[in-house]
């Protein structure tokens, strides 16, 4: 059957479901899964273009794509919390083990095209991979502003390091999203959502 590869990549992707994240839904009653949060920052990236800076030089498709596509690498690699030093040693390796991997079920071009464009999302340098990767980070983020915190304060996440993390990715995205992050992390210090230290 002439689809039948698709066929076998849409249903291997299906496990994504499966991949549960450290953070919490905006109604903390449970753990996202991973799936949920690529359907997330697809719909946060079109809502966030217009904020974006030099927006003119970012093609939204491709940022849409490169969402899309990221973290398919988790079904083998796992979800990595950005905050564990330890889990996050090797994880580049591991990934792209797992990018190899998956997207490999397809034929070419669409195979490297997929590989392709993890490839520039991870390496954050291209407009589109620069607000792509905003768009990735400030999503927990948020929802960790909107709610008790729970994911950060399981972990003891501090103030420096989420301002690490994330400032300079968010930042560089767009002067808005940046004025935003600034303001939530102010909240999320007063709401002793986070330590300073």
């Amino acid at each position: 059957m002439k689809i039948q590869k698709e066929i076998d990549f849409i249903l291997a992707v299906d496990a994504l479901k499966n991949v549960q994240r450290r953070n919490y839904n905006a109604d903390d009653s449970r753990r996202e899964n991973t799936a949920e949060h690529s359907w997330q920052i697809i719909i946060l990236a079109q809502i966030l273009y217009p904020y974006a800076k030099n927006n003119t030089e970012i093609n939204l498709l491709r940022v849409i794509r490169m969402l899309s596509i990221h973290d398919l690498v988790e079904i083998d690699a796992g979800d990595t919390f950005l905050f564990d030093e330890e889990g996050m040693k090797g994880k580049f390796e591991r990934e792209k083990l797992a990018a190899k991997k998956i997207f490999g079920i397809l034929d070419q071009p669409i195979a490297d095209e997929f590989y392709n464009l993890w490839i520039e999302f991870e390496e954050e340098e291209t407009p589109d991979a620069i607000f792509a990767c905003a768009i990735d980070r400030i999503m927990p983020f948020i929802l960790n502003s909107y709610t008790s915190g729970k994911s950060w304060t399981e972990a003891g996440v501090t103030e420096k390091q989420v301002r690490n993390m994330l400032e300079n990715a968010i930042c560089r995205a767009s002067d808005d999203m940046g004025e935003c992050f600034h303001h939530l992390i102010s909240k999320c210090i007063d709401e002793k959502k986070l330590t300073i230290n």
